[in-house]
């Protein structure tokens, strides 16, 4: 039997007050994409970072038992800036960080009835 597999990811946003040229500067990068490298040589793209169980908000279904993998999240992050407490401005460019591959165990499960049944 195959269950689902959850994951999710805790990103936060990068926000950032600087003086530059005697201006205040503001910047923040907020997460928007999320590639899921699920380590079966498969990957997945949300726009959301998941969530706890019993949330199933992104999952993956591994065909493969008794083996280890190795699944990781990029986070794709969107930033933007305000000089002065002006209009926000997004910068078009986005940075995408890789986070480490943390090792799972695959594992099988088969339903058994017990019990006296008569």
């Amino acid at each position: 039997m195959n269950f689902a597999t959850i994951f999710y990811a805790e990103p936060e946003t990068f926000a950032r007050t600087i003086t530059l040229l005697g201006q205040r500067v503001e910047v923040e990068a907020t997460p928007s994409t999320y590639i899921w490298h699920h380590g079966d040589g498969t990957s997945t793209q949300t726009s959301t970072p998941g969530a706890r169980f019993p949330a199933k908000d992104v999952i993956h279904e591994y065909t493969d038992a008794h083996v280890t993998v190795m699944p990781s999240v990029d986070v794709t992050y969107a930033a933007r800036f305000r000089v002065n407490g002006g209009a926000w401005q997004d910068i078009p460019e986005t940075v995408t960080i890789s986070g480490p591959a943390g090792s799972l165990r695959i594992a099988e499960a088969t339903a058994v009835l017990s019990g006296s049944y008569e």
